[in-house]
């Protein structure tokens, strides 16, 4: 990825997250390269942790709404650190799929799917999957009830 695509990116990242309106958060965050399905909601103040060099790293189905104050984080390292060379770094794609709620505040990290009609409770950490039409909440998450389809 190019220097000016990066800086775009990361531009693009920092206006979605103050945008005043969710039409122009979905279109910031979409040219940030990112999957984001029809009616989606994404609250304000929405964080996206991950490689500028990264793409379709973060994937958002139909009709998931996503409240604000929550961090995505699909890269995370320790930067300059010295404990780089003995600490695991994890990069990985978080995907949510259609009719999911992430509530206010909620932390995602790399690697995760979150499934259809799940839904994730205010300030929960999810470390594993989330299962479709599970409720969960808690740090880590944990499962506390189930959506019940009619």
């Amino acid at each position: 990825m190019s220097f000016g695509r990066k800086l775009t990116k990361k531009i693009c990242k920092v206006f979605a997250s103050i945008a005043p309106v969710n039409g122009l958060r979905i279109m910031l965050l979409r040219a940030c390269s990112y999957t984001i399905g029809k009616k989606v909601y994404v609250g304000e103040r929405v964080i996206i942790v991950d490689k500028l060099s990264d793409k379709n790293n973060l994937v958002i189905g139909d009709r998931v709404s996503i409240a604000p104050g929550s961090i995505f984080v699909t890269s995370s390292d320790p930067n300059f650190s010295r404990i780089s060379p003995y600490v695991k770094t994890v990069n990985g794609r978080i995907v949510i799929e259609d009719d999911a709620w992430i509530g206010a505040g909620v932390i995602i990290l790399p690697d995760i799917k979150v499934g259809t009609g799940a839904v994730i409770g205010a300030g929960a950490v999810v470390t594993k999957n989330v299962l479709p039409y599970t409720i969960v909440a808690g740090v880590p998450a944990k499962k506390t009830g189930e959506v019940r389809v009619k």
